[in-house]
């Protein structure tokens, strides 16, 4: 079982930046892919991005690549997505995800978190 707490949302200005985090418990962490998804109201919740458990391969939505960056540190059970160039259209319930090994980019992964808002505003 594993446990995914998000936070570092929050509201920011177009071309601003946050920095979201993702806490997971389990001592299994460092074999799990991560992946950011995001769910704007009225619509489908979408990938954003993807890490896998080993190589550190990543894997980006044409909308946030260039812009956003994902990374993790398995030390301290923790993924991050570094957001940049924030634009109002990027306005949404942040969720991050863990499934075992291999990074995909639709949303069949095992373990979900609360979400955490992120508002940019024009």
């Amino acid at each position: 079982q594993v446990q995914l707490v998000e936070s570092g949302g929050g509201l920011v200005q177009a071309g601003g930046s946050l920095r979201l985090s993702c806490a997971a418990s389990g001592r299994t962490f460092n074999s799990y892919a991560m992946g950011w998804f995001r769910q704007a109201p009225g619509k489908e919740r979408e990938f954003v991005a993807t890490i896998s458990w080993n190589t550190g391969n990543t894997y980006y939505a044409d909308s946030v690549k260039g812009r956003f960056t994902i990374s993790r540190d398995n030390a301290k059970n923790t993924a991050y997505l570094e957001m940049n160039s924030l634009k109002p259209e990027d306005t949404a319930v942040y969720y991050c995800a863990a499934r075992k090994f291999m990074p995909i980019v639709t949303t069949q992964y095992d373990y979900w978190g609360q979400g955490t808002q992120v508002t940019v505003s024009s």
